[in-house]
């Protein structure tokens, strides 16, 4: 009784002291919403590139993207919502020195969506931490609007994209966009950051682009070579199918912390890893879902015409259920099918991934982005 009493005392005296830490305004969420901070907000877009105090809104009209629309009104009447990339060229859309934390993020960017490359580089790097086409960086790899509605990302009616994953930074953010497209493009964005102090045990935020079409040898690698401690957080996947037949039944692996020729962890199927079941099928059609973790969020069908692959965007994020390791992370899938007689089909699909995670720095450099011919859906 006296140890119990003991334990629950220090238990109270633990939460009293947390309570009374002062709060640097990440980490939010409904139950902490009426906490109050010294974080500052700030934010960042082509009405203020700096993110600076008193600074939105001061383009004039001989410097404003609109300046033909607010010709009539003059400055501070949205003179400069969007900025141009040129083809070939890369812009930085937000440079900020912390220690902080990028909470938000908007865009809509015109064009091909996987000719755009977004990347984000944290403190001193010089290799980029994100390097993804901005399409599959938000679940939109298939370059058509599907509705998305998860915790993370969500992508609204009208092509607006918005992430809300964390990024903590100590020093620096900076975060650029690259056009490798033969045609101009329009971009509308606002990055939404807090200044504030950054905990010691935060991560940086990762996220990788790759691509196999087709796949070879039926196996495909999501992503290899992470080295460090860290923890992975999400899965997109932009999936194309050459086959008739279910196309979803192989198996994912996460080989960590010096696993060889088995993995610590092993999927039971392709829709059972994306938290579905039984082929995605109501009533003999693929049904499409987006939930807070896990997604079917879009099934592009045959037209009859030039769409002659069914296509298929899934989701899968890791919030509650983080990937823990602690020196190395390789993750694959099988690209397996059914064949006659009830045997699996080693399939060739055309098949792109983002994968998410948090480490500490250093980390890897990453694989070369494919070229624009490789990149192009097709």
């Amino acid at each position: 009784m006296k140890k119990l009493l003991l334990l629950t005392l220090a238990s109270c005296f633990s939460w009293a002291a947390y309570a009374q830490q002062p709060f640097n305004g990440l980490d939010m969420n409904m139950g902490n919403l009426y906490r109050m901070s010294d974080a500052k907000t700030r934010s960042i877009s082509p009405e203020n590139f700096t993110g600076e105090p008193g600074k939105g809104g001061m383009a004039t009209l001989d410097q404003g993207t609109a300046r033909g629309a607010a010709r009539e009104l003059g400055q501070g009447w949205k003179v400069n919502p969007y900025i141009h990339i040129e083809p070939g060229k890369t812009i930085t859309l937000a440079e900020i020195t912390g220690p902080g934390a990028i909470q938000h993020i908007w865009m809509t960017p015109t064009g091909v969506w996987r000719y755009s490359i977004l990347r984000f580089y944290w403190d001193d790097e010089t290799t980029p931490s994100v390097e993804v086409p901005v399409g599959d960086f938000f679940g939109m790899g298939w370059g058509e609007y599907a509705p998305l509605n998860s915790l993370p990302v969500c992508v609204n009616p009208g092509s607006a994209f918005n992430c809300y994953w964390a990024m903590p930074f100590r020093k620096k953010c900076k975060i650029t966009m690259e056009n490798i497209n033969t045609e101009r493009m329009t971009l509308y964005y606002q990055v939404d950051y807090t200044l504030t102090n950054v905990p010691e045990d935060a991560g940086y935020f990762h996220a990788q682009f790759r691509r196999n079409n087709p796949v070879k040898g039926a196996e495909f690698t999501m992503v290899d070579g992470i080295k460090g401690k860290g923890q992975y957080v999400g899965t997109y996947m932009a999936w194309g199918v050459n086959n008739n037949g279910w196309w979803g039944e192989g198996e994912i692996k996460f080989f960590m912390d010096g696993d060889t020729k088995y993995p610590t962890i092993c999927g039971t199927g392709t829709e059972d890893y994306f938290c579905g079941s039984y082929n995605f099928d109501n009533k003999g059609r693929y049904q499409e879902f987006s939930t807070p973790y896990t997604g079917l969020h879009q099934v592009i069908r045959p037209d009859g015409l030039y769409k002659s692959q069914q296509r298929f965007g899934l989701y899968r994020w890791h919030i509650m259920d983080p990937v823990r390791f602690e020196k190395e992370l390789k993750i694959t899938i099988q690209d397996l099918g059914w064949r006659s007689g009830g045997r699996y089909l080693p399939q060739q699909s055309d098949i792109s991934s983002v994968v998410f995670w948090y480490q500490r720095e250093p980390h890897a450099p990453f694989p070369k982005l494919p070229v624009m011919n490789d990149l192009e859906v097709n």
